[in-house]
């Protein structure tokens, strides 16, 4: 009975690592929660086909949208653990949308692994080229002035920047009223059109506009300057020392995928994440490449959930 025991521990012991040298032996499919187009979808499809032309895997961008990003992380939270089936997370549907969601029917940081972070992005505030405010300096000021009476347009309720707002106005000790819109484009058509004085949207929304000449940079939301946008100043530099609210991107797979298809799976998404065109890529999107080993993404993701939850229940965000 001793020498069957040991037989079979050998055994597990050597299929592990067998295991993760033959992965992947069929397709990858990489869920992007969001419609085909967007953001996240964009980035996603960056990463799929440049880790299927170093690697010579066959990866499928399959895009399941709905419910704010948690249809798509609910069926890879479900799926085999085997890493055939992953899924690109983001800061909203990973730490945003169950805190504001009564329909969740997951608790995605809980639900899923982390494997690699791909991407960070800062969000921008911004003002129409002729509109009353050249900078973040004078839209607080004014907000100081009339509290609860200066408006700000989102791409919608409990979204990043509307969370990102809430943690300036902490910071600043003013008050602005939120209109929110249902995605960037009729926030940036009203803020064109004169009806808000500012913007807090993606700096992928802001961009064409400010490069076009019809909008202007207040401010990006990361701790340094980002270099898609080398000339708009941080909130930190407007005022708000150590201020920092970044979008992010990374992949995920279902709990209990075995440490050797992570491993296998963060090593090889790296060395595209490295990749001078990759960096070109996303930057011009207005997103910079990142790459992290499982541990350190782990760890940031938890510290996001503490950080953002706090800043929900402190603004007295409830789900909807």
């Amino acid at each position: 009975m001793i020498r069957l025991f040991a037989v079979l521990l050998a055994t597990v012991a050597f299929a592990a690592p067998v295991h993760a040298q033959s992965y992947p032996t069929k397709p990858i499919k990489l869920i992007v929660p969001f419609p085909a187009g967007g953001g996240t979808d964009s980035v996603s499809r960056v990463v799929a086909q440049e880790l299927a032309k170093s690697t010579g895997w066959s990866v499928v961008v399959e895009n399941k949208a709905g419910a704010g990003g948690m249809i798509g992380l609910t069926e890879v939270a479900r799926a085999a653990p085997d890493g055939y089936e992953i899924v690109m997370g983001q800061v909203d549907n990973m730490v945003i949308g169950p805190a504001v969601q009564k329909t969740a029917q997951i608790n995605p940081v809980k639900e899923l692994t982390p494997v690699i972070q791909v991407a960070s992005s800062p969000f921008l505030f911004m003002a129409a080229i002729d509109g009353k405010y050249k900078s973040l300096k004078e839209f607080v000021a004014a907000a100081k002035a009339d509290p609860g009476k200066i408006t700000y347009g989102t791409a919608g309720y409990g979204t990043f920047t509307h969370l990102a707002v809430e943690l300036l106005q902490k910071d600043g000790n003013f008050k602005v009223l939120q209109v929110p819109y249902k995605g960037a484009a009729p926030a940036i058509t009203d803020l064109l059109g004169g009806h808000i004085p500012m913007a807090a949207l993606s700096i992928a929304s802001g961009m064409p506009h400010i490069k076009g000449g019809k909008v202007r940079g207040l401010a990006v939301t990361s701790a340094q300057r980002s270099p898609a946008l080398p000339d708009v100043p941080t909130v930190a530099e407007s005022g708000f020392p150590g201020f920092e609210a970044n979008g992010w991107l990374g992949i995920f797979v279902p709990n209990g995928t075995p440490p050797a298809v992570i491993a296998r799976l963060n090593s090889e998404i790296a060395k595209v994440m490295q990749s001078p065109e990759v960096q070109k890529q996303l930057l011009a999107q207005g997103v910079e490449s990142r790459h992290t080993s499982p541990q350190q993404f782990t760890a940031f993701v938890q510290s996001e959930a503490a950080k953002w939850g706090k800043i929900i229940a402190d603004a007295g965000i409830k789900a909807e």
